[in-house]
């Protein structure tokens, strides 16, 4: 919903975060709202309005939107929070942030959005620390920003997001402080999993139409950007909604041909049971698309995953695995993993502990489950809260043995590293890079990419040479 690795949760009173080095903490939108916490905000007070951002690539895509649209408004004193509704801890961590810049900030205008004020407007309408609540789909449309310009917006403007039934494309230059820049390509999902709210606060699954994708990965790599990773709530779902009914792998297929100059594309978060075969061609023959890919998994036991509701079983995690891997040996993957989910017992656990090893998943974000008000899982007995994060511990203990199986592996190898600051970068399996003393001095941009050889691993970092 991220690339990853999602960190565990800091105080989120430390900020402002550097949004250079963003791009690590943050989930996909398409799994972002199956995990049980929220990650730290993303603090960016560039020229105009400040944004706050919560949560998933997807929002963070749509912040930029909105800074289009409040600078065009003429609105530079602002603060715009976009929220998250993944727990109820999301929201607590939202209302938090908005209290502390209240304090810091006195004179400015506070515009609250996202999905948690989708789904709650009113608990945010009654802080007297905001200014506006605004829905998700209005903060992508230019009449409600013009209106806070003049001074004459009403104060909370929350549509019925189950209403809405098209995701209109938003044309950005480019995205503050990335190296990679993210592109909607899907909104909402049509899926009801029991621990998940955000259809409520996202809606039905919509699709943007693949002119305007293509034409927003043009601008962007005319923009300087290298890598463009796609992104939605529920990407595997692209299509159905739209004339012809193209499936994601077609789509994916068409970009990557009416832009043979971008030179890197990634993907966010895939169901396995939802890999068309377009896509599964582009996996063994598209060397643009990187080899890695993440897996909305959530857990490795089949009786968990029915009373999740999820589409796939354990066996078909496997199956996706084992296939990615024949195609693309290189292939690196990620999942999402909740632990101590309602019913769990510890046999249920160590299926999702085992599966681990058995499909080789390197980047995990793991999270302890967090009942969500309103969701069916929250009805269900509970695992207590410490054998929950207890679990948790040992499922990140497993993803940290296999990150450094996954880093010793690449020692002596070369490859194609971007970077996201002039000596940090990452490799097409998502491994971060640090440069070496003497090439850091030579004060590469952030965006390029190098070609490098991977010399030494340091902690959870790969030390590096810039090759000549």
């Amino acid at each position: 919903m991220r690339d990853p690795v999602l960190p565990d949760s800091p105080r989120h009173d430390a900020i402002p975060h550097d949004p250079a080095l963003a791009d690590a903490a943050l989930p996909d939108a398409a799994h972002v709202h199956e995990e049980g916490e929220a990650g730290p905000p993303v603090i960016s007070e560039g020229e105009g309005p400040t944004l706050v951002t919560f949560g998933c690539r997807l929002n963070t895509y749509e912040s930029e939107v909105m800074r289009t649209h409040a600078r065009a408004a003429g609105l530079d004193d602002v603060v715009i929070v976009n929220t998250c509704a993944v727990t109820s801890e999301a929201e607590r961590q939202a209302r938090q942030t908005i209290r502390k810049l209240r304090r810091d900030r006195p004179a400015a205008k506070i515009i609250v959005t996202g999905c948690a004020a989708q789904v709650n407007p009113d608990r945010f309408a009654a802080m007297a620390e905001v200014d506006h609540v605004l829905g998700n789909d209005a903060k992508l449309t230019a009449a409600p920003w013009a209106d806070f310009g003049a001074n004459a917006a009403e104060r909370v403007r929350v549509n019925d997001i189950m209403s809405v039934r098209e995701t209109a494309g938003h044309l950005i230059q480019g995205m503050e402080g990335r190296a990679r820049a993210f592109v909607q390509v899907q909104n909402g999902c049509d899926h009801r999993c029991t621990f998940c709210i955000i259809p409520f606060g996202r809606g039905n699954s919509r699709s943007v139409p693949m002119g305007e994708i293509v034409t927003q990965v043009r601008t962007l790599v005319a923009a300087g950007y290298r890598e463009v990773v796609l992104t939605g709530v529920d990407v595997t779902s692209y299509g159905p909604d739209l004339p012809g009914q193209p499936t994601l792998g077609q789509m994916v297929r068409r970009l990557l041909a009416a832009v043979p100059e971008l030179p890197r594309l990634r993907l966010s978060s895939l169901d396995a049971v939802e890999m068309d075969d377009d896509l599964w061609r582009l996996v063994a023959e598209e060397e643009r698309l990187m080899p890695h890919l993440h897996l909305s998994l959530q857990a490795g036991d089949d009786m968990v995953l029915k009373r999740m509701k999820r589409r796939h079983l354990r066996q078909d995690a496997i199956a996706f695995c084992d296939k990615a891997r024949s195609l693309r040996p290189d292939m690196v993957f990620g999942a999402d993993i909740i632990a101590g989910f309602p019913t769990e017992t510890e046999a249920m656990f160590q299926n999702s502990l085992d599966i681990v090893e058995r499909c080789g998943l390197t980047w995990l974000h793991v999270f302890p489950y967090s009942p969500r008000p309103g969701t069916p899982a929250a009805r269900m007995p509970q695992v207590p809260g410490p054998v929950r994060k207890e679990r948790a511990a040992r499922l990140r203990a497993a993803g940290a043995a296999q990150v450094e199986r996954h880093l010793h592996g690449q020692l002596g190898r070369t490859c194609d590293v971007l970077l996201e600051k002039p000596d940090l970068g990452r490799t097409p399996g998502f491994a971060p890079v640090r440069l070496s003393a003497v090439d850091a001095a030579k004060n590469f941009e952030p965006g390029m990419i190098v070609r490098c050889r991977i010399d030494g691993v340091d902690g959870e970092t790969l030390t590096a040479t810039v090759l000549d």
